[in-house]
């Protein structure tokens, strides 16, 4: 491709400072191998759904996220767990990763430019596409080098941007129309916990019609507040039940212990166990939460009434059209409940009061309906981007294994 005078002004700049370490120790998987690169913490949930997609139709394909300087990695755990820090921009710390992985793709994200790493993958015939740019990405791009940007923009085959206000950037940077595409930005695409018909039947026959709440992943810290907010509720709502999944099973004795003191009706319940009607609380394993969320209208999401825990994802619950409670520390997840929240999907409280408040309001099923199709439109957002990609990422592997075969 021509070069421009930013881009070899920054090859040479690039030569001077010192090279940085990259991971070669961990080995290159045989097969395929999609490369994403994730310019913020945001977009690495995001990047393994779309991942974890493809993997389904594509179980030999290998992915490797890496991120810029200053992202924390976050490991799925999923599907591989390549998932590696690649900070420097430096001429030979680019040409040791590019030699060690071989990736077949790039889909970069956002606008963290590093202009030896894309141009260089470019150049080895490494597919490149570029995809969730707004314009205030482009907006910090360094002005001292005006024609840099426009060198790694080139390097992509497509750009799929996530506002109108990037194609007119675009369109100034000289980048063809024919190259840009509208969509919508880049976020989680949840895969809900399965369930099979035949239980959920069995257990909507049982519950004959009761309202009832889940208590999703809670912490031992929060059994307390919890269960003061049923007992409130049920104040209310005599006939409401509380369904409990402790984050970990082995803290199922102190809900217990918590339990025979409130003089509630309690038991541990399993897939096919009858449920009465005295019955107040089910402590459940985290294995059925699949079974629960379609069950339950609203759910409270634990781990977030106290800080430290960090909170846990909503969207299964929203995916399976539960509404979402949920307390005030959820750092690990603050821009899905902010998205929530703002379209009327999920709902903070602040206390065991709040939370009692929050649960009597909710539980009847006009409201808690509103606010689980607030939720699931949050979550199908991007469902259209993240179907475009995943078969834009097929076609291209498709044709490059064609070509590979005939070489």
């Amino acid at each position: 491709m021509p070069r421009s005078i930013g881009l070899a002004a920054y090859r040479a700049l690039s030569w001077r400072s010192a090279p940085a370490t990259v991971d070669t120790d961990t080995p290159r998987p045989p097969g395929q191998l999609l490369w994403c690169h994730a310019t913020s913490a945001a977009r690495i949930g995001p990047l393994q759904d779309l991942g974890n997609r493809i993997f389904a139709q594509r179980p030999d394909l290998n992915q490797l996220i890496t991120c810029g300087a200053g992202v924390e990695t976050v490991r799925s755990g999923v599907h591989g767990d390549l998932v590696v820090s690649l900070e420097s921009d430096h001429p030979a710390v680019v040409r040791k990763f590019l030699d060690h992985w071989q990736p077949d793709l790039c889909l970069w994200t956002g606008a963290d430019w590093m202009p030896n790493l894309i141009t260089s993958a470019a150049d080895l015939g490494v597919g490149m596409f570029l995809a969730d740019l707004g314009d205030a990405d482009l907006a910090a791009r360094p002005r001292w080098m005006p024609d840099l940007t426009r060198a790694c923009l080139g390097c992509f085959e497509e750009l799929l941007v996530n506002d109108q206000g990037a194609t007119g950037q675009l369109r100034r940077l000289g980048i063809p129309a024919r190259k840009v595409s509208v969509h919508s930005p880049l976020h989680r695409d949840p895969n809900p916990p399965p369930c099979s018909e035949a239980l959920l039947a069995d257990a909507t026959g049982k519950l004959s019609g009761r309202p009832l709440w889940l208590a999703s992943e809670i912490s031992p810290d929060e059994f307390d507040a919890i269960l003061s907010a049923h007992r409130d509720a049920l104040r209310f709502q005599y006939r409401l039940l509380l369904v409990i999944a402790p984050a970990d099973c082995q803290n199922c004795g102190n809900v217990t212990a918590l339990l025979d003191k409130t003089g509630l009706s309690f038991c541990k319940w399993a897939p096919g166990d009858p449920i009465s009607s005295e019955m107040q609380v089910l402590i459940i394993d985290r294995a059925h939460l699949g079974l629960w969320y379609r069950l339950s209208p609203l759910t409270f999401m634990g781990g977030s009434l106290s800080p430290g825990k960090g909170g846990n994802d909503p969207l299964e619950a929203s995916a399976l059209g539960s509404a979402v409670l949920y307390g005030p520390h959820v750092p690990n997840h603050l821009d899905t409940y902010m998205r929530l929240t703002t379209e009327g999907g999920a709902r903070i409280v602040r206390s065991s009061a709040g939370l009692a408040a929050s649960v009597v309001d909710l539980v009847s099923p006009e409201k808690a309906a509103k606010m689980a199709l607030a939720g699931w439109q949050v979550v199908t957002e991007s469902a259209g981007l993240i179907d475009l990609l995943t078969e834009k990422i097929q076609d291209h592997l498709d044709q490059k294994e064609l070509i590979d075969a005939r070489s």
